[in-house]
């Protein structure tokens, strides 16, 4: 169907986001939800093909994307068949490392944002409390500033990614008497001195983690602050809009899902000598729950639209995240009752898309909560802006407190070429011989708009030669703008994600990846593996 909000280049990654989590998730999804956890490999694995940094630009290692980028990413989560993977990356990509990008210091960025994009390091975000889940106003894990450190005591529950993750983004009561004028942000590491976690067991999303934590006498350096101090309330009510967002594109994706399996069964179970989608009663009730799911998802996406153009969308987040989530809700009860007595037993998939669906209309703010802020917003007139702040530099370190670990060494890179034509000329001097052993091929560049818009490059296992212009048959074209390359070649921009978004295209992926891996970096370029 023709959208006015996605493009070709928006279909090509969802396409691939569906390819890859159909053949390098979904078939594991059983395992991880016996073993209760998601293995690390699978976020490095997402860190390399680029998924963890969508929204975040190049140069901190993301793709520098849009939010119809992240929707069609999140569309396709639930095809993991986990509700706990969706829970577990969308908490790490847009929930907790959302502040630190937008509020964070460079130095906190690099340690914790620059690592989860690269699926190093798994985040959480700690705001909910024994005694106060969805009034934030009410916490009251505090921390009492000591010379350069913050002190942190109190307790956090239902945080998703609190067991196995390496960060936590705290939300913690700097002034106690001031309500929501007193609540900072801290990040923090996980294994700090003073933390204790207790993994909670639920009824659904068994895959991934959820805590109860504990702070006791925790210290933290003072830089460690986000953005500034009692500003944190503020900040949370920026993520809050884009998590209800995240939320509400799950759960249509969820609902996507879980009718194209009912759609399915239907056409293969007979009664009375006829597949079940031939009777009316069933065909009238599925026609309302896609004509309702077709309803919400186009608010959703008129919710990311606003978004995108910078307005502050709370009321439409909630309507958006309270009409996603109870349909999902509901719509796999409908399912379900599709199924027959199918839809009750774990073999088939309904069993786990309803206890997956149960807690959505919870996290993020509860359905009675959206309710509340669609009510404040039409009957009382509140008018939600944006969070007009700055970053305030962070205080350096007292000498007791924990150092940065110093970033791993890399090879020397090689002095960086001069222009298009230098990159291409450089090829043969920075061939990696134990990258191109036995490999032969032959490519073609094309750039669009270029002073040299079309070279050859010809790998015969170590020996590279480059021609400008197109000769021979090519094994692999690739088509581009030179800036983009330029990028590429520079280190601000990732090869895997340039072609996810669409800003390549390649006639031959698996031989463009064995072509991003067979030459040394030149200054300024990541090394690669």
């Amino acid at each position: 169907m023709k959208s006015i909000y996605f493009g070709e280049e928006h279909e090509l990654f969802r396409q691939t986001v569906r390819q890859f989590v159909e053949s390098e998730v979904a078939p594991h999804a059983d395992e991880w939800e016996a073993a209760r956890r998601i293995p690390r490999s699978i976020w490095r694995r997402m860190g390399e093909v680029g998924f963890l940094g969508i929204l975040f630009p190049e140069a901190l290692g993301g793709s520098g994307a849009g939010l119809f980028h992240a929707l069609s990413f999140l569309e396709e989560l639930p095809r993991s068949r986990m509700g706990g993977f969706c829970a577990a990356v969308s908490v790490q990509q847009f929930i907790a490392t959302g502040a630190l990008f937008r509020r964070g210091t460079d130095a906190l960025r690099e340690r914790y944002l620059v690592p989860s994009i690269r699926g190093e390091k798994v985040g959480a975000i700690a705001i909910s409390e024994p005694d106060a889940g969805s009034d934030v106003a009410a916490i009251r894990t505090s921390a009492v500033r000591d010379g350069d450190e913050w002190v942190i005591d109190g307790a956090k529950t239902w945080i998703t990614n609190g067991v196995e993750g390496d960060f936590y983004v705290v939300a913690v009561k700097t002034d106690r008497d001031a309500g929501t004028g007193g609540i900072s942000l801290i990040a923090m590491d996980s294994d700090l001195p003073g933390i204790r976690t207790n993994r909670l067991q639920k009824m659904g999303w068994h895959s991934s983690d959820t805590a109860e934590i504990v702070f006791e006498g925790v210290r933290v350096p003072a830089a460690n602050l986000i953005g500034r101090v009692n500003r944190g309330f503020y900040y949370i009510m920026e993520t809050f809009a884009v998590e209800r967002l995240v939320t509400a594109a799950i759960g249509i994706g969820s609902s996507i899902l879980a009718l194209e399996e009912t759609r399915r069964y239907m056409e293969s179970r007979t009664a009375f000598g006829r597949p079940l989608n031939r009777f009316q009663a069933l065909r009238h009730r599925l026609a309302d729950l896609a004509t309702e799911l077709e309803a919400a998802r186009q608010l959703v996406y008129h919710t990311a639209w606003l978004l995108e153009n910078g307005e502050s969308a709370i009321r439409e987040s909630a309507m958006s995240k309270l009409l996603a989530t109870e349909l999902n809700k509901r719509l796999v009860d409908d399912c379900l009752q599709f199924f027959g007595a199918c839809g009750y037993v774990e073999e088939y998939p309904m069993e786990r898309f309803y206890r997956d669906a149960r807690v959505s209309t919870i996290v993020a703010g509860t359905s009675e909560i959206m309710r509340e802020i669609v009510g404040k917003t039409d009957l009382d007139g509140v008018v939600f802006g944006p969070v007009e702040d700055e970053v305030s530099p962070a205080p350096p370190p007292s000498p007791g407190a924990p150092a940065f670990p110093a970033a791993p060494a890399l090879p020397a890179p090689l002095p960086a070429p001069d222009g298009l034509a230098g990159f291409f000329r450089s090829l043969p001097s920075r061939v990696r011989p134990e990258k191109t052993a036995g490999w032969k091929s032959r490519f073609h560049f094309r750039f669009k708009g270029s002073s040299h818009p079309e070279w050859t490059v010809v790998i015969d296992g170590p020996s590279v030669t480059v021609a400008e212009g197109l000769d021979g048959a090519a094994d692999c074209v690739v088509q581009s703008s030179e800036k983009v390359y330029l990028g590429i070649e520079s280190g601000s921009q990732s090869a895997e994600t340039a072609f996810l978004m669409g800003k390549v295209k390649v006639s031959n992926l698996s031989e463009m990846m064995k072509y991003v891996k067979a030459f040394r970096p030149v200054a300024g370029t990541p090394g690669r593996q």
